[in-house]
């Protein structure tokens, strides 16, 4: 079997999965206990956070059960003003849709900044866009879909007007795989450790100490005003661990992608009913690409019936309905039926070769027989 689905996730490194078995091992109390192994563990907490809060240029860390649950504290949870409006892009995860969608039926207004063909947001559209009552501005910075970077310090920059504007990064598809760090214009960031050898069932919310959210899973006293519930410190750890080796190994890492992805991107040039609608200088662990005339589902069909010889590709984002076109491919490309045909490999430092061989063997054999 040929996995090439790692922006959905990655298999857990050893040593994150080892540092999860210690620190449960050896913390055995809750940290907010008002006792020895209590205090312990709330000062293993507290290491785990100033390591957090340095490496982002953070001011505060909430942990949570995933990017999802991230995404919705920071949407969510915007304090209760008058101001009621809102930009965000097509580009998003729908774990950002979702309760921007929610907001907007409360009376919201959400606008769309428009995407230029590159995959990055229109800078101009939106200053003009921009408005005293805009309450929020939400960009991811790597686009789960074409890969596409955003222009983040640029849109730091024209956030200086606008200072009661919270710009909130969904970095999921970024964090573990290039240099992150906080801008001072960034109110919250999310991320989730499972995109990069971690473990699936915790995510992190980075803010800044002048953001004050609401709840939204409320409950007893916890690590974090923000959130209810028993501190995850075994989690927390081995999101630790995950990404001090993805740091450690971000550049070989980053090489040897580019250099698969280079291969396919060459090999796709070859066939004339082939089309990249990735922007070829956005991130490398991201190719999305078409076959004219094919849907996207069809094709993945295609590469389930060859059982064990097949291939694990996404149609889009692992989250996303079924037989919906890909709004960022539609962007891009302003061709519906190019964005109902559209599929996604995402690809690993795990990833050989001989995977990629064996991959473009089976989509020629494919598009030879369609």
């Amino acid at each position: 079997m040929i996995y090439l689905d790692y922006a959905a996730h990655t298999p857990p490194d050893l040593a994150v999965l080892q540092e999860f078995l210690e620190i449960e091992k050896n913390y055995i109390a809750n940290p907010i206990s008002n006792h020895k192994h209590g205090w312990l563990a709330k000062e293993k907490f507290a290491e785990i956070n100033e390591i957090l809060t340095k490496l982002f240029s953070a001011d505060e860390i909430i942990f949570t059960s995933g990017a999802t649950e991230a995404n919705n504290l920071a949407i969510r949870g915007l304090p209760k003003t008058q101001n009621r409006h809102i930009i965000s892009s097509c580009l998003e995860h729908p774990s950002v849709h979702a309760p921007l969608a929610t907001l907007q039926e409360q009376g919201y207004d959400v606008d769309l900044v428009d995407i230029l063909p590159n995959g990055t947001i229109n800078l101009q559209h939106l200053v003009q866009l921009l408005r005293n009552d805009t309450i929020l501005l939400t960009v991811p910075w790597v686009d789960s879909e074409l890969g596409a970077i955003q222009p983040i310090a640029e849109i730091s920059d024209i956030l200086e007007d606008y200072p009661n504007c919270f710009f909130h990064v969904d970095a999921a598809q970024a964090v573990g795989k290039f240099p992150i760090k906080m801008t001072p214009q960034i109110s919250t960031l999310s991320f989730s450790p499972h995109k990069f050898y971690g473990l699936v069932g915790v995510g992190v919310l980075l803010k800044r100490k002048d953001v004050v959210l609401n709840q939204q899973i409320i409950g007893g006293k916890s690590m974090s005003d923000y959130r209810g519930g028993t501190p995850t410190l075994a989690m927390a750890a081995s999101t630790c661990t995950a990404l001090n080796l993805a740091t450690t190994e971000m550049l070989p890492r980053q090489n040897k992608v580019e250099k698969l992805r280079n291969i396919i991107v060459e090999t796709f040039s070859e066939y004339p009913q082939m089309r990249i609608n990735s922007p070829l200088d956005g991130s490398p662990y991201i190719l999305n690409a078409s076959v004219n005339g094919v849907k996207g589902t069809d094709f993945q069909e295609y590469l389930n019936n060859l059982g064990e010889n097949g291939a694990c590709i996404s149609v889009k984002s692992a989250c996303s309905a079924v037989g919906t076109i890909s709004r960022p491919v539609f962007a891009v490309s302003k061709n519906k039926k190019n964005a109902l045909s559209s599929w996604r490999l995402s690809f690993s430092h795990l990833t050989t070769i001989d995977e990629i061989i064996e991959f473009l063997s089976i989509l020629k054999k494919f598009l030879a027989a369609w």
